[in-house]
């Protein structure tokens, strides 16, 4: 999968191909959901196909921990949701409570709101008021990206690309997505990963992003 940063003119919007989905039932799901009184019953959806991705296995430090913990927790909380596990096991089944009890458009719109609790409003402002857009700064944010993002989505690198005539190292090359390869669903990547990160980047920081599965392992 490749993310890439772009200027404020640029298209955002690609989607995955449905034909290299494969019907494989997901796994189950043990997360509790928690309503207040006045929510109106939901009807549960039904999980998307599977892909048949193996699994790898990653070692997640202390603060690899804290975050994937502090992101599950907030779309817990965002979602009425609780979670009997802990690590990214926990970040899985919530996001898969979620894809079930909700439609897409309701996803997305969570996830946002997530990131929005998750990441304090002033940090924010602070990067769209200090790192304005520039090809300095789409290239800090891929660094950046590379070093404090492993914990979400895997093993990354930074990559070239050609923007407005000049190259610049503007993209994110994900190996293995770590979230579809743990989420092993399509449906659930597009709603609750590369829509929601997309809007969520553009509207909150100010920095147009384009993520594009290059293939689904």
């Amino acid at each position: 999968m490749d993310a890439k940063l772009l200027p404020q003119s640029c298209s955002l919007l690609k989607t995955l191909s449905p034909r290299h989905v494969h019907q494989q039932r997901c796994s189950p799901v043990h997360a509790v959901q928690v309503r207040p009184r006045d929510m109106p019953s939901l009807k549960p959806i039904e999980t998307c196909p599977g892909l048949g991705i193996e699994t790898g296995v990653y070692k997640d430090s202390w603060f690899d921990l804290l975050a994937i913990n502090h992101l599950s927790r907030t779309l817990q909380a965002t979602a009425g949701l609780r979670s009997r596990k802990s690590g990214y096991e926990s970040l899985v089944e919530t996001a898969t409570m979620v894809s079930r009890m909700f439609d897409p458009e309701k996803q997305r719109e969570l996830v946002v709101q997530s990131l929005e609790k998750a990441i304090p409003r002033i940090i924010l402002s602070m990067i769209r008021t200090f790192l304005p857009q520039s090809k300095f700064t789409r290239e800090y944010c891929a660094v950046f990206t590379t070093i404090f993002f492993t914990w979400l989505i895997g093993s990354s690198e930074v990559r070239e690309s050609e923007l407005n005539g000049r190259r610049e190292k503007n993209v994110v090359h994900i190996k293995k997505c770590r979230f579809l390869e743990q989420t092993n669903c399509v449906g659930m990547c597009t709603n609750l990963c590369k829509m929601p990160s997309q809007a969520f980047i553009k509207d909150s920081m100010g920095m147009p992003v384009n993520m594009v599965p290059s293939k689904l392992f």
